[in-house]
């Protein structure tokens, strides 16, 4: 076996020029190139060899023939780094065929051997029979190397223990970024880590975050601004003409569309009252132009008056009753308090978009104390205020905003699940074309397939942590660039806070461990542990009848 597959086979296998290869070659080769098509070949390891590297002292040599490690091969004066993808014996049984992806490529020193200047891409492909060489922790560090672009650090880099993980925070964000994992792989923490660097590396940044489980503000207290119901403040006049339907009306089918025609006409009256209609001119449903409540209901009034059949009148008693409705539920107060009703529209802007920061650079949108039925209207209201502030403010000095949605899912459900709301459609025209205005999109989800197709496809930068549900890996896999096939695979086998990062956030595919988050910047997301809390027992008493008042006045 040894003089068919041995280290000397191969260096036969691809003759170098005498006096060169001793000097300038870093170890001896595990293998040769077997079969070259594109972005994924073939390579042929020697059993003997690799097995021989698991006792190495460096872990990158150590790791190196294995399912995820790297290798490289010479071409010239560049040395190519390829990903290992699969492996399996050949029909003879004594050699291991392995798929390999390429990733990219950089500059030998011509003394030393060492690579340097690592780029993504390949310019030239190697021939069969190629020595190929394990990669070393040296070699890594060139490829992971941050250039001089602004960046953040987020962790190290699989398996080494110094070598840092690093994202570019222009590509990343420029081009939207999704962060997915099962619950319980340290997502939320994941989220709050790469949310902290961001924000020391810009202060006066422009980040929202719509946080649906009230988890971050723990993790904000003292860099964030943190809403709630209590201190929010949205006035009800922000929404557009389809989020007053989804909010006002109750029918289905062509009673529907009845009732939204009467709403918008009384609706255009009502705003027409206030003298901040006259200064626009042309009004139309969707001004974000303030009117009373109170103003609309006798508008619906009098031209229900007007109708000749008791039966016409029908649409404008639904109507009415549901306004009133609203007006008198204290859990609206958040949204339709009669105190709203001044045009606070640039103070709200200022508030929630942090212009300017104050070195107060997030804004978390805590939606938990929301009553159901109108969180998607004020998830899509934010969502499409920020999108709007963009386009309405080019000309202006640029100001891009960052909008990140936790449980993505829910607010952009895929065609399976879709309910037609007006936030799934706004957030697919944010990641369509929100990088043209100047807003980012993150999106944290923990069942990707669920989302809404072509959404997790916009984004520029994947980070995917441990998914147990193979609906959801293969869905990840399908959004995910070529070259990282080999990562992908990997996916169910991640440690919790290990994650795959692909895209153009990184200067190559990364396997990385995130950085441990200190206790105070971490969100309220922790799992309970049962076995201790079980322990506990006395006042439950006082607990209930606190916890009771709370569930009837709804937190007020």
């Amino acid at each position: 076996m040894d003089g068919q597959f041995g280290a000397r086979g191969f260096e036969g296998a691809a003759p170098i020029p005498t006096g060169e290869m001793p000097a300038r070659t870093p170890a001896r080769p595990i293998g040769a190139v077997l079969e070259i098509a594109g972005s994924s070949s073939a390579v042929m390891f020697d059993p003997v060899e690799i097995e021989a590297l698991l006792s190495s002292t460096d872990a990158a040599i150590a790791n190196s023939g294995q399912v995820g490690s790297q290798i490289k091969m010479r071409v010239g004066s560049t040395w190519l780094i390829a990903n290992v993808r699969a492996l399996k014996l050949d029909a003879s049984g004594d050699r291991i065929i392995a798929q390999v992806d390429f990733l990219g490529e950089g500059d030998e020193e011509r003394l030393t051997g060492k690579l340097y200047k690592f780029r993504r891409g390949v310019t030239r492909y190697p021939t069969p029979g190629c020595p190929v060489f394990p990669v070393t922790t040296a070699d890594l560090k060139q490829i992971y190397a941050a250039d001089d672009r602004a960046h953040i650090e987020i962790g190290n880099v699989y398996p080494t223990k110094d070598i840092r993980a690093a994202l570019y925070i222009d590509a990343m964000l420029g081009k939207h970024f999704a962060l997915l994992g099962s619950t319980g792989t340290g997502k939320s923490t994941s989220a709050a880590l790469i949310l902290h660097r961001i924000c020391e590396l810009a202060p006066q940044g422009h980040i929202v975050m719509i946080d649906p489980h009230g988890e971050y503000s723990a993790a904000f207290k003292t860099n964030g601004a943190l809403y709630d119901v209590s201190n929010l403040q949205m006035p009800y006049w922000l929404m557009n003409f389809e989020e007053h339907c989804e909010v006002f009306l109750t029918t289905e089918g062509s009673a529907r569309q009845v009732d939204a025609d009467i709403l918008a006409r009384c609706l255009l009256l009502a705003k027409s009252k206030n003298r901040l209609a006259q200064e626009v001119g042309k009004l139309t449903v969707d001004a974000p132009i303030p009117y009373l409540l109170s103003d609309l209901t006798q508008i619906l009034q009098l031209e229900m008056g007007k109708m000749d059949k008791a039966t016409d009148t029908a649409p404008f008693l639904r109507l009415r009753g549901k306004i009133d409705e609203i007006k008198a539920d204290p859990r609206y107060t958040f949204m339709f308090s009669g105190m709203l009703v001044a045009d606070t529209m640039q103070q709200f802007l200022a508030r929630v978009f942090r212009l300017p920061g104050d070195g107060k650079p997030i804004s978390i949108i805590d939606v938990s104390g929301v009553p159901s039925e109108i969180t998607s209207v004020v998830v899509a209201v934010l969502s499409r205020m920020v999108f709007d502030f963009a386009i309405w403010s080019r000309g202006e000095a640029k100001r891009p905003v960052l909008l990140v949605c936790e449980e993505a899912h829910r607010y952009v459900p895929n065609e399976r699940n879709a309910d037609g709301s007006s936030v799934g459609r706004i957030l697919s025209r944010i990641a369509k074309e929100g990088r043209k205005y100047g807003v980012s999109l993150g999106l944290i989800t923990q069942r990707p397939s669920d989302l809404a197709e072509g959404v997790l496809s916009q984004c520029g930068t994947i980070l995917a942590m441990r998914l147990n549900n193979e609906r959801d890996q293969a869905f990840v896999k399908a959004a995910m660039p070529e070259g990282a096939r080999g990562f992908l695979d990997s996916i169910p086998a991640l440690r919790n806070r290990e994650c795959i990062a692909v895209g153009e956030g990184v200067a190559t595919p990364i396997r990385l461990l995130f950085d441990s988050l200190e206790p105070n910047k971490r969100p309220a997301s922790e799992d309970p542990r049962f076995s201790e809390l079980w322990k506990e027992t006395g006042g439950e008493d006082q607990m209930l009848e606190r916890t009771i008042k709370r569930w009837r006045s709804q937190g007020k």
